[in-house]
């Protein structure tokens, strides 16, 4: 998990806890986690985009990787793993392109002084369609059902 920021680190925790899943958050800072022996983190310094290179030079196959990072989605995509952002948004082959491209056509608007809506602040709903969305990710990686 990019844990940098990530507000679905306690949902990922709980549904990785039911499932007896290994989470490993990745993150620039240490931050306070629960000991578990399931839980491992990773604190990389250095350049902006570290903790995203740990996560892909690591990625194992089919592994699920929760960030809101297009590009480092579309990265470990590219490498086999599986990318949910906080939202529930499944990120796959088929949409990951737009997804780039809609990202780089509104970094193109602001860079060139045109205004830009953000997007929503997270809400309740976010978490409760990431917590759907997890809970079927990681039934469907358990019964083999892999959809890229």
């Amino acid at each position: 998990m990019d844990a940098d920021s990530c507000p679905v680190k306690a949902e990922v925790l709980r549904v990785a806890e039911r499932y007896g899943i290994k989470v490993t958050l990745v993150a620039n800072q240490p931050g306070r986690l629960p000991s578990q022996s399931w839980i491992t983190e990773v604190v990389v310094a250095g350049r902006l985009d570290a903790a995203d290179d740990w996560i892909v030079e690591n990625l194992e196959e089919n592994d699920i990787v929760i960030s809101a990072d297009i590009p480092l989605a579309a990265r470990c995509l590219k490498n086999g793993g599986r990318v949910l952002g906080p939202k529930g948004l499944l990120f796959t082959s088929r949409s990951i392109g737009t997804a780039l491209a809609v990202r780089d056509l509104m970094t193109h608007l602001r860079d060139i002084g045109l205004p830009t809506e953000g997007s929503e602040p997270f809400n309740k709903n976010d978490r409760s369609h990431f917590l759907q969305a997890l809970d079927m990710l990681v039934q469907d990686s358990l019964r083999g059902k892999i959809e890229r």
